[in-house]
């Protein structure tokens, strides 16, 4: 059941608007345009094509990166909605979050970041900075300007996003947080990782059951299910997962709502300048969740089949890196014109970024 608007909802009279000014849309207010912009732009339909964990096409059943945003945008809702907050702002920033994501996951960024740290003019590489740089200026759509021109909550939420993997370090926000919807999405992002990677590597095999027995949320889980008495392992592995969200999800909106009724925070202005945020999990659940992202780092992220696909994935991409560098002009035209302004090697590095795992492998072949 949805709680009456926070006061700390942002809405679009406290918003601090669009980089370029446009006309009000007639029955979507302007989070909804964005979230509409998200859905439609090119970036976001290569997310299906992106791996998760596993690389897209080895089963239709893993995750991709786009189905893993959709999940955390589902997530999100439920507990903007549940705090009053703005949900479609909620649900443009965690559909968003992973839009700069490159080919093969957190391998394929942690090689791209040093590709690009040890050329003449390093500038690194970082996923967030990479889903800004994607609705700043690298989408391109419309002939006025370059960029999605979304209002800067969505992107301030952008740049704030915080999580295990997330480090935010965007010197060009100078808020010390981002608002409750932008915190939302931070939560959201870390219950669905956690809850479907469990289910996707329990379907693969690479983690057991009976290796789990021992993490606490896990146990609870199966119990709140009545596992034992469930034969078939798809239904078992499902439920457990969901399990896993309806808990987290129910104690992020019970903390959520105290931490809003007792702080002396009075403006959302003054939630940004907050460096801690009000919307986490109570002690106990961040525990719990804690231990079973250490379970999943040490059994199945550092499984040997994926240190297979990392050796590999290392030499198609600095094949392609070195490639497109030494012969530029097999950059598509719009990268092209960047190149003056960003440098060539940023220029390659937002190119390659933007494939899908196939695209990329295919690009890697014929260079």
């Amino acid at each position: 059941m949805s709680e009456k608007p926070s006061r700390f909802a942002v809405t679009e009279g406290l918003s601090r608007g669009r980089k370029f000014r446009e006309k009000p849309h007639p029955y979507r207010t302007g989070f909804e345009r964005d979230r509409d912009r998200i859905i439609h732009c090119s970036a976001f339909r290569r997310l299906e094509g992106k791996t998760q964990v596993f690389t897209p096409g080895l089963d239709d059943h893993y995750r991709t990166r786009l189905t893993h945003s959709i999940e955390v945008a589902q997530i999100g809702r439920t507990i903007s909605k549940a705090l009053g907050l703005n949900e479609a702002l909620t649900e443009a920033i965690c559909l968003a979050h992973d839009l700069g994501h490159p080919p093969f996951g957190h391998i394929g960024e942690e090689i791209l970041d040093r590709l690009t740290a040890s050329t003449q003019a390093p500038c690194g590489f970082e996923h967030n900075q990479q889903s800004l740089r994607i609705v700043n200026m690298l989408e391109h759509p419309y002939k006025d300007f370059r960029g999605l021109n979304l209002m800067y909550e969505t992107r301030l939420g952008l740049a704030k996003h915080r999580t295990s993997y997330d480090k935010p370090a965007d010197s060009s926000f100078t808020e010390a947080n981002c608002t409750l919807e932008g915190q939302v999405a931070n939560i959201a992002d870390r219950i669905a990782v956690n809850s479907h990677d469990l289910e996707d590597g329990l379907r693969a095999g690479l983690i057991s059951q009976e290796q789990l027995e021992n993490v606490k949320i896990f146990a609870q889980a199966q119990r709140h299910i009545n596992a034992s008495a469930i034969t078939d392992a798809a239904i078992r592995r499902t439920r457990t997962a969901k399990a896993i969200i309806d808990q987290l999800v129910g104690d992020c909106i019970m903390a959520g709502r105290k931490a809003i009724t007792e702080t002396d925070i009075k403006t959302v202005d003054q939630i940004c300048g907050h460096s801690e945020s009000l919307i986490v999990l109570p002690a106990e659940s961040d525990a719990a969740l804690c231990e079973l992202e250490d379970f999943l780092l040490c059994n199945f992220y550092r499984h040997g089949f994926f240190r297979q696909t990392a050796e590999r994935v290392q030499v198609w991409l600095e094949k392609l890196f070195e490639g497109l560098c030494s012969r530029p002009e097999l950059l598509p035209e719009h990268f092209q014109q960047l190149i003056e302004a960003e440098g060539l090697q940023r220029c390659v590095a937002d190119y390659i970024a933007g494939m899908t795992d196939r695209f990329c492998l295919k690009m890697a072949k014929e260079i």
